[in-house]
């Protein structure tokens, strides 16, 4: 024979069963709550109740500005070496992540790369080329033939012998370059023009394939006026065809 429970007895047991779900809720919300407590005080303290503020634009400082304008801020730098950059310098900020004006939290690192300058271009060797392949071929690496220069040498008249700055040097895109060409090999010896007059020296140095340079006069008293007293290259000087001889004139002495 069973004996029925009063209702009163279940009342107490459907009660007390209530209360004990009540306090385990609570020792869980407790314990999640002295975690985080734990975790924003003691080992993570600075993410969590750091102040926010805008990172600054760091583009064209130097890694000493960039750094003490982040240090200010209450961030730290992170230097992650360079990049070639077509406008900006060596040695300034080229890029930075995270980018400029985003708010960030205090103690946040920001990593920059700094410009390595523009992307330069390697002189190719020309010599042995025709002029005009080696003024293609110069202009197609990117360079600027700026002038053009004559040189006597073993190679034919017309050749590129070298040029300046020479094979293998680094310039920036469309910088100039001086290609130095040949006149030929120095195989005509220069004639002794001393005594004659400019009309018989222009007659002398046409006949040999060479040129009359610059002339000018000079007060000497002790030859004849109107004949050559000085040129340049010497006497006997080996010159390629071409080449341009300087001369000196007499003029009387002024009275």
């Amino acid at each position: 024979m069973r004996l029925a429970m009063p209702a009163w007895v279940k009342d107490l047991f459907r009660n007390a069963d209530r209360r004990f779900g009540m306090v385990a809720l609570g020792i869980l919300v407790g314990t999640s709550i002295v975690g985080y407590l734990v975790a924003a005080l003691v080992l993570f303290p600075a993410p969590i109740f750091a102040a926010s503020t805008e990172i600054p634009n760091l583009r064209g400082l130097s890694t000493e500005q960039a750094t003490e304008r982040l240090t200010q801020r209450g961030f730290r730098i992170i230097e992650e070496g360079r990049m070639q950059h077509p406008d900006l310098p060596a040695g300034v900020v080229a890029w930075q992540d995270p980018p400029p004006d985003l708010v960030a939290p205090e103690g946040t690192s920001v990593m920059v790369r700094t410009s390595a300058g523009p992307q330069r271009v390697a002189v190719p060797d020309v010599a042995g080329y025709d002029v005009q392949i080696a003024r293609m071929l110069l202009e197609s690496a990117g360079l600027n033939v700026g002038s053009v220069e004559t040189a006597p040498a073993p190679t034919p008249a017309n050749v590129a012998v070298n040029t300046r700055p020479p094979a293998g040097a680094t310039l920036p895109p469309g910088a100039n370059i001086t290609l130095v060409v040949s006149v030929g090999r120095a195989s005509i010896r220069i004639p002794d023009l001393r005594g004659r007059t400019l009309d018989d020296a222009r007659y002398v140095l046409d006949s040999l394939n060479l040129a009359l340079g610059a002339y000018f006069m000079r007060t000497d008293p002790t030859v004849t006026p109107g004949t050559i007293i000085y040129q340049r290259p010497d006497p006997g000087t080996l010159a390629p065809p071409g080449a341009a001889v300087e001369v000196r004139i007499a003029r009387r002495e002024d009275p």
